[in-house]
């Protein structure tokens, strides 16, 4: 099921590549982006990590906090943000608990077999913890700077 702009968002605790655990539920009263991505290291989800890492300064004038999803565990996320130069939280989801409620974990085709991953999303979260934006299956290229315009846009 997927979410949609109105919806609360599912509350969660996941640790980060230092293995210190976020907690969505303590960033209320802040804005937050949740972006969910396949996979460390791929040429995609790496152009989309990074992007989102250098606008971090601009998110944070506007009081909201990035955050980076996938199902790697955290010392992939450690390797990948050391080698990427990574400044934003990569949070490690890898029993795909947080994905499913978030409705990212999605099944399809591959050579005609049903696999299942990650389908590339992101969340703007208002202060009050509702869903302002629920941007499914999304095009990496120059999404960092529209979700910026969303999150700049917010009135809460």
């Amino acid at each position: 099921m997927q979410l949609k702009a109105g919806n609360e968002a599912p509350d969660f605790s996941l640790p980060d590549a230092d293995m210190q655990i976020v907690e969505l539920a303590r960033l209320r009263g802040r804005r937050v982006v949740l972006f969910f991505y396949p996979k460390d290291g791929t040429p995609g989800c790496t152009l989309e990590a990074t992007d989102f890492s250098d606008h971090e300064a601009d998110f944070l004038q506007a009081d909201c906090h990035l955050f980076g999803i996938s199902r790697d565990e955290c010392l992939k996320h450690a390797e990948f943000r050391d080698r990427e130069g990574i400044g934003i939280a990569l949070l490690s989801d890898a029993d795909g608990a947080v994905c499913k409620r978030y409705g990212v974990w999605q099944a399809r085709e591959v050579d005609g077999q049903k696999k299942f991953g990650i389908q590339r999303s992101t969340f703007v979260i208002d202060r009050a913890g509702v869903i302002r934006h629920a941007l499914y299956n999304i095009n990496y290229r120059g999404h960092a700077q529209a979700v910026l315009r969303l999150v700049k846009e917010m009135q809460t």
